[in-house]
């Protein structure tokens, strides 16, 4: 069994751990749960946190994914001692700009007698490969090793000579003890001929040197331990504490969570409106639970309760729906002044509100921030609302038709009248002090619980809000204020007054509005 050089039980001092993504152009959610579960660690335990970019594969780097990277981790406040930016006593954080480093170390393979040029062309790699196949046996280059080795020059990709070929045994806090048989090692490429170093040579030299204490990584990293092991081995490295996560399953559990499967890039959680702080909570949750029946958790807390030994082996889903969920309870944790910021915002950075040149006062903004905050889960639905017109109540005279104001199976405006007419002489006695829901509806209440509250309320709540579905008519009056609600109210008590003078009646099956107070 090999054994790493720390373990749970042991100390845990000067924790190290890393983040070690490749600049491809996307932040899989997977990629960012493990930075999370690496940051936590370390910041647990007053330990480093590194950022490593791992750059070695020049054909699929995509301009840009740096910063993109970067600004991920500072949105989900996942801050670095090192990184990109921040160069530490081993040097640059990224691998394209250590390439001497790896250099040095293969020489130190090359003088022990563990590493050699590959001299096989590319189509006589294939022809044994082709032979493999016909012989139904697994490839294995090792068996095409060659007897002498010539001397490294550069020009060809620089193999690892596994030194001695055994069933690997290995202990990885969250899986237990792992073992695979000899056909799991191989000759694998440490360099390649255009110089650059493969991730499996790279991030053992790196993680070396940057003193890495606990490795957070993906299980498709479980079948490569072997290789890794084999070469720790040859360069007399202890290995960190191997700590593999569970992975992320799409919604019906049946295989991992992928582009194509709706796998969104995670700033694009930013653009909708998501919270850092439920990101961080949501992600923490896929395959890790406290043991309690505690889920909303402020980042303070999770840093408290977080564990490697309560990580779980299977795999957890990424549930959108439950984010929404958690989000909005994270929406609750907020000072109600950030969020009335955030709200101003995005009602003032709408085009369609910039077409209608709404008025955005701070004053109205205050006012109508409990009543948003109760009706979304997510920033962006704030955006579904104005399109939806649910605001324009608050910013705008409401436009409807007469017989809106009609309670059920009323055959005229008469009552909607009536009630309407009551309503008012009622609320102009009500003073600005009292001008509040509750002072409101005391005053209302009776009146509606003797004439029967959807006649009167129904016709009351539509005057002022043009709308079917609105928030009860006490909230819109405190909103709305006093002078904006009695003009409204006039306005009603026109409509009805018209239409009654025309003296028309209807079929009720055919026509008419019907509802009930929200």
């Amino acid at each position: 069994m090999i054994s790493s050089k720390n373990s749970l039980s042991t100390k845990k001092a000067n924790v190290v751990t890393r983040f070690a993504p490749s600049p491809t152009g996307f932040m899989h959610i997977g990629g960012v749960r493990t930075a999370l579960f690496a940051h936590m660690w370390a910041r647990k335990n007053n330990g480093t946190f590194i950022l490593r970019i791992e750059d070695t594969d020049t054909e699929r780097e995509v301009e840009g994914s740096i910063e993109h990277i970067q600004t991920t981790l500072k949105w989900l406040n996942l801050d670095w001692d090192y990184g990109p930016d921040k160069p530490g006593p081993f040097g640059s954080c990224i691998q394209s700009e250590r390439l001497d480093t790896y250099k040095e170390y293969a020489k130190k393979l090359i003088d022990k007698g563990l590493a050699y040029p590959d001299p096989y062309t590319p189509e006589e790699l294939e022809a044994f490969r082709k032979l493999a196949d016909a012989e139904k046996r697994p490839f294995l280059y090792r068996n095409h090793r060659p007897k002498t080795f010539e001397t490294w020059d550069g020009t060809k990709a620089l193999r690892f000579k596994t030194p001695t070929i055994k069933r690997m045994k290995w202990h990885d806090e969250v899986r237990g003890d792992l073992e695979a048989g000899e056909e799991a090692l191989d000759d694998f490429i440490l360099i390649k001929k255009d110089g650059y170093p493969t991730y499996n040579f790279a991030h053992i030299i790196d993680d070396l040197l940057m003193g890495v204490t606990h490795i957070m990584r993906g299980d498709e990293f479980i079948s490569s331990t072997p290789k890794f092991l084999s070469l720790y081995e040859g360069l007399e490295i202890v290995p960190p504490v191997l700590v593999t996560l569970p992975p992320i399953m799409r919604a019906d559990k049946t295989k991992k969570l992928g582009k194509r499967d709706g796998a969104k890039d995670v700033l694009e959680y930013r653009k909708e409106g998501f919270l850092p702080d439920a990101m961080i909570n949501f992600l923490a949750f896929i395959g890790w639970n406290p043991g309690t029946e505690k889920e909303v958790f402020t980042p303070k807390e999770l840093l408290e309760a977080f564990d490697i030994a309560k990580i779980h082996k299977a795999g957890g889903v990424m549930n959108e729906d439950k984010l929404r969920w958690m989000n909005k309870e994270h929406l609750k944790l907020i000072p109600i002044t950030e969020f009335e910021s955030a709200l101003k915002e995005r009602i003032q950075n709408s085009e369609r509100v910039k077409e209608l040149d709404w008025n955005v006062t701070s004053e109205m903004i205050k006012k109508i921030a409990p009543v948003v905050l109760e009706r979304i889960e997510v920033y962006s639905d704030i955006d579904a609302l104005i399109l939806e017109r649910d605001l324009d109540l608050y910013f705008s005279e409401p436009s409807y038709d007469a017989l809106s104001l009609k309670w059920k199976e009323e055959k005229d405006l008469v009552s909607a009248e009536k009630h309407l007419t009551n309503i008012r002489t009622i609320i102009q006695s009500i003073s600005e002090k009292d001008w509040t829901e509750e002072g409101i509806k005391t005053q209302v209440w009776p009146y509606a619980d003797k004439e029967g509250r959807g006649a009167v309320l129904w016709p009351f709540r539509y005057c002022l809000s043009g709308r079917d579905r609105s928030p009860n008519p006490f909230t819109l009056s405190s909103i709305l204020g006093k002078e904006t609600t009695l003009r409204r109210l006039e306005e009603g008590l026109k409509k009805c007054i018209e239409f009654n003078a025309t003296s028309h009646t209807w079929d009720n099956t055919l026509e008419g509005s019907s509802g009930q107070v929200a």
